[in-house]
């Protein structure tokens, strides 16, 4: 089968060459997006494809919603920037009260804005510091906060983001995360909790627990490849931090807005972090992200942490939009349904595909692990770029995932049509069968970067 490329996006895909930062792509396919709606998207030369990336997570109402293009709409109307820094306007205030409202912890609460995960982590970092008097920041091996220098000095998960860019911010620690799948300790589940003894073991020894001002973590490793913790994971580790005076900051940037199954990921432990960080689908596409955290916490003052559109009016009417949507169309008990749906799907074809060794997630954000081999679980990496190639031939876009890079994003809008969905599945079923059938050719590699 022919490379579905037309001719209008091979002209757009030779200029972008020119001229686009070639470290703010990682490649796949040359797919030039020239409209969007609910699932579908359509490139320049007029083919259609099923979402299956919505964004990198982010347009988890469906594309071009039209509640939230009508509040644009109307916004637009009125002004477009106000600058939040030198003057007030009401919808910045109706959305810090919202989401006040919804995130977890009954306690009260206050938001700082910006414009991306990675700020939100920078934010983090720098309210974990003022607040406590403390300097030393934990996080998790195979996480993933962000490219700004403190959500860059927080994450670790790939030699590209480290090499040639150090120092990084000092006083960051790295643990390991419970990846049950491959354990980082060797270990078989059911799991010992190793990562908790680990973190016990270095406050006894070498790092001192009173140092510490924060642990941030995500609550499923989103690109380290869907990595979802056991159950009691996450309640002890918050345990940990109350008996040390150790803020909880759960990073929601990837998880939030329903994405999971609930609201926020942190409601499957029933959890009441001291901080939480948005972004992503937030707003349905438009710039924005959060920072919400107990009110006593926000002892900080201007100008540490502003940044001139920051509650952009127009983002702050699209996120309000995209609550709404949220709740109105119950898009988190959807999600929970779709993604067992999924879940059992892909289990379900093990006995087909040999490729695959496990399938994992929570919701509509699942990740599906290739293998070379089931019982060693080698990464086939290879294989999954060959799959997302296949499957953008036939008319969807699928990315990759992991520490590895073998992780198929299963990761839709949550409004998916169950039509669309089940033509999705065939094609990426009909893409394995393929893959593993040698009809995939391993030159379609040299266009694929991956993770």
């Amino acid at each position: 089968m022919q490379s579905p490329e037309g001719p209008r996006s091979k002209k757009v895909v030779e200029r972008d060459s020119k001229v686009f930062s070639p470290a703010d792509r990682i490649r796949y396919y040359s797919l030039v997006v020239s409209k969007a709606e609910g699932s579908k998207i359509w490139d320049a030369d007029g083919k259609e494809y099923i979402d299956f990336l919505s964004g990198a997570a982010v347009t988890n109402t469906g594309h071009r919603n039209p509640k939230v293009v009508e509040a644009i709409r109307k916004q637009l109307d009125r002004f477009i920037h106000g600058c939040s820094i030198y003057m007030y306007y009401e919808e910045v205030v109706k959305l810090a009260e919202k989401l006040t409202e919804i995130t977890p912890g009954e306690f009260p609460k206050k938001v700082a804005f910006g414009l991306s995960g990675s700020d939100s982590n920078d934010g983090a970092i720098k309210l974990a510091r003022t607040a406590t008097g403390r300097t030393k920041i934990m996080s998790f091996i195979g996480s993933y906060h962000g490219t700004t220098f403190g959500a860059l000095s927080a994450s670790a998960i790939s030699l590209k983001m480290r090499r040639k860019v150090g120092p990084l911010l000092p006083e960051f620690y790295h643990v390991p995360f419970p990846d049950c799948y491959r354990c980082y300790f060797g270990h078989e589940p059911p799991c010992n909790m190793q990562c908790l003894k680990y973190i016990e073991t270095l406050f006894d020894m070498f790092i001192p627990p009173e140092e510490v001002a924060a642990i941030i973590f995500e609550p499923i490793q989103g690109d380290a490849g869907i990595i979802v913790p056991p159950g009691s994971f996450l309640p002890r580790l918050q345990d940990i931090c109350k008996k040390h005076g150790i803020l909880f900051i759960d990073e929601e940037v990837q998880t939030g807005f329903a994405r999971t199954g609930k609201m926020f990921a942190a409601e499957h432990w029933n959890l009441s972090p001291d901080v939480i960080l948005l972004a992503k689908a937030i707003a349905s596409g438009m710039p924005l992200s959060a920072v919400v955290a107990r009110a006593d916490l926000m002892k900080w003052e201007a100008p540490l942490n502003f940044f001139t559109t920051q509650a952009n009016p127009l983002s702050c009417v699209a996120s309000l939009a995209t609550i709404e949507v949220i709740q109105e169309e119950r898009l988190a008990e959807r999600a929970e349904k779709l993604g067992k749906k999924i879940m059992d799907h892909f289990n379900s074809l093990k006995k087909e595909h040999e490729l695959i060794g496990d399938v994992r997630g929570k919701g509509l954000l699942i990740g599906v692990d290739l293998v070379k081999d089931r019982e060693s679980k080698e990464p086939d990496r290879k294989a999954a770029l060959k799959i997302c190639w296949r499957s953008w031939e036939n008319g969807l876009v699928l990315a990759t995932l992991g520490r590895f890079g073998n992780v198929l994003r299963i990761a839709p809008p949550l409004t998916i049509r169950e039509e669309e969905l089940e033509k999705a599945l065939e094609i990426i079923d009909n893409a394995i069968s393929d893959v593993e059938k040698g009809k995939v050719p391993d030159n379609v590699l040299k266009q694929m970067g991956g993770w």
